[in-house]
């Protein structure tokens, strides 16, 4: 049953992901012709200002996600209702909160932001984009940790595979309608209201919840715990096009959200491959199957670092042409930026790079004690970013993140080597290694060829060889590094093609 949920969660998460970077490059590129680079760095920091909302979920939906690890697996449906409750309570909480920074919001952003449009645009703009904010977290945020603690994650990646490629076409008709960007995002905001009325149905059908059941000792222990992490996790994820806003302009604003666009498409691809290990290892975890947990985690590390480092590297090379086609013809705002290019694909490698030992953290229920090293990322990021902004400009909020993201991996795998794995950090030091050897020599073999290109075709054509370059010495280098692991590999690749 793991591995068949496991297959399940990681088929519709790829397929969710897959379809979200599909549809994510074609709307923007619609978005940037029909209304401008600053129409499209407005939409992308808006939606970035209502993220901050998150900040006040004080990262309860992660401690409300461990908590429901052993009561699923013990199958007591009296504590999964007493979680499902309390942290119920908390997120409608939330989602008054939300109407009442939306109220600020629309007050204070005009004045804080370097844009020319009229106040009335901009703060309709904002209740918009924030309607559908307010539905998830009012009744959905809950159904969705239920099902993935249990699991069930694939429950919901079907729901938001659906309902964003409904969003794109009937987006993509009404731009070329020539309808307002207003009325193309209070759409999407409809439409995306959809996915918690599906899953609260689901969850009523298939889980023997009482949802009126009370409770003396709150039942999420660790509720406050996870603070610090989600605050972290909000500020590297989040901030730069808030302070580009504040700090820049609307048109870097712009600039970056492109560029996001493909790094934060192909993290989103990466770390789809991931979303049921967290649940896989907390029931390892809660039943202490020890053994077993080194094994898998061994191999979850190999897998991410040697995922990163193929997908980035690649990333690396191709993404300033791709962007260079992808904005061809837009004007109004300079796209070439190959130094920020470089620092921001590196900045989300490290962020992947950090997956296996922050998911082994939360699987663990370790919050209190790695809440420093949380703390410590997010304000190296903030200041760092804040500081270079004003002379670096987006290479600036680059530097502050990477920056952050790379003390935070360093971390994280120290602690989980002396406290979670149990095991010698020259594990963590020898992989690393290895990453940064197969990087270096496929880097220098691919800029080799022309990496000018501009049509999608020669572009593809481009990347094809790039992959090959990458793929090689990646076989080849870990063949001398890892050679159990690759031989156990293609042994396992053998057996699945025979049968």
């Amino acid at each position: 049953m793991r591995s068949k949920r496991l297959r399940y969660n990681t088929i519709s998460s790829f397929f969710f992901q897959v379809t979200t970077i599909i549809c994510g490059f074609v709307l923007p590129r619609l978005i940037l012709k029909a209304y401008g680079s600053d129409v499209n760095g407005l939409v992308d920091s808006i939606t970035q200002f209502l993220g901050v909302i998150s900040f006040l979920e004080l990262g309860v939906g992660a401690v409300v996600q461990s908590a429901l690890y052993k009561p699923l697996a013990d199958g007591d449906n009296e504590t999964i209702s007493k979680v499902i409750i309390s942290a119920g309570k908390f997120f409608n909480r939330l989602a008054q909160a939300l109407l009442v920074y939306v109220i600020i919001l629309v007050l204070v952003y005009p004045h804080i932001s370097h844009q020319k449009f009229g106040w009335v645009y901009t703060a309709t703009l904002i209740g918009t984009i924030s309607i559908s904010s307010f539905a998830q977290y009012y009744f959905g945020m809950v159904d969705r940790l239920l099902l993935t603690a249990d699991q069930r994650g694939y429950i919901q990646y079907n729901a938001q595979t659906v309902t964003l490629i409904i969003n794109t076409i009937v987006c993509v008709a009404l731009i070329y309608a020539k309808m307002s960007i207003h009325v193309v995002k209070l759409v999407t905001s409809l439409i995306y209201i959809l996915r918690p009325i599906f899953l609260r149905l689901y969850v009523d059908k298939n889980y023997h919840l009482n949802r009126y059941i009370t409770y003396n000792e709150e039942p999420i222990k660790q509720k406050w715990n996870g603070v610090a992490q989600h605050v972290a996790a909000v500020v590297l994820d989040g901030t730069d096009s808030i302070i580009l806003t504040v700090f820049s302009s609307l048109a870097n604003v712009s600039i970056y959200s492109i560029y996001n666009l493909v790094v934060a498409g192909i993290k989103r691809l990466l770390t789809s491959m991931t979303n049921g290990m967290q649940a896989l290892i907390g029931e390892l975890w809660a039943k202490q199957e020890l053994v077993e947990l080194k094994r898998i985690f061994s191999w979850f590390e190999w897998f991410i670092h040697t995922g990163t480092v193929f997908v980035f590297g690649c990333t690396g090379c191709l993404i300033l042409p791709f962007v260079q086609i992808y904005t061809n013809g837009i004007t109004d705002a300079n796209y070439y930026q190959p130094l920020f290019a470089i620092l921001i694909v590196t900045a989300h490698a490290g962020h992947c790079l950090r997956l296996p030992y922050n998911i082994m953290i939360l699987a663990g229920g370790h919050y209190k004690q790695t809440q420093r090293n949380y703390v410590v990322s997010a304000v190296l990021n903030i200041v760092i970013s804040v500081i270079a902004v004003n002379f670096g400009g987006l290479i600036g909020v680059a530097i502050g993140t990477l920056v952050a993201m790379l003390y935070q991996t360093i971390w994280m795998a120290i602690y989980d080597s002396k406290y979670l794995v149990k095991w010698p950090i020259k594990n963590f030091i020898k992989q690393i290694c290895v990453d940064l050897v197969t990087v270096t020599i496929s880097a220098f073999v691919s800029n080799l060829f022309d990496l000018f290109s501009f049509t999608y075709l020669a572009w593809a054509g481009l990347a094809v060889k790039v992959f090959a370059v990458y793929f090689i010495f990646i076989i080849l280098i870990n063949f001398v590094f890892y050679r159990d692991k690759m031989i156990r590999l293609f042994d396992w690749l053998l057996h699945r093609i025979k049968q």
